[in-house]
């Protein structure tokens, strides 16, 4: 990973620490001892209860070492309470122009979840997003094609 700052909302940064504890003090030792175990277990290089374990560890110590590193580079974005114009940390209601409304959360691509409707900053629709003002119609390109937005309110 490069040495970048990465943008994180304060929800975001906590849910990996979250993650990054959990992994630490419950699923790395459990998988150190399920290593030690299997290892007691005689001949390794036929033993597939120890190769298997030895992934899972690796796994996991891969991830701790990932969060470390996203933790460590993470600055926290504030909306600064703006709602003048789109911004980093800002939820943003639009409308489309059926007259469907949708809410999107503004936040950086380590944070990105279009399922709970976190938009990246670096996304089509999230660039598009970015700068504009309660009133403003956006327009982007979607995999289904031309898409109009009209925001409604920044929160």
């Amino acid at each position: 990973m490069k040495s970048q700052t990465l943008h994180l909302t304060q929800q975001g940064l906590d849910e990996l620490k979250k993650e990054l504890e959990d992994l630490q003090n419950n699923k790395l030792p459990k998988a150190i001892e399920r290593v030690k175990l299997a290892r007691e277990q005689g001949d390794l290089s036929e033993n597939s209860e120890y190769h298997a374990a030895r992934d899972d560890h690796s796994f996991i110590q891969g991830r701790v070492d990932e969060l470390s590193e996203l933790i460590a580079k993470a600055k926290i974005v504030k909306n600064n309470g703006s709602t003048s114009k789109v911004g980093l940390g800002n939820k943003v209601t639009v409308t489309t122009d059926q007259g469907q409304n949708h809410t999107y959360h503004i936040v950086g691509k380590y944070e990105a979840n279009p399922i709970e409707k976190k938009i990246s900053d670096e996304s089509p629709l999230g660039q598009a997003l970015l700068g504009k003002k309660v009133g403003d119609n956006v327009e982007y390109q979607a995999p289904v094609g031309k898409v109009v937005y009209t925001i409604g309110k920044i929160h």
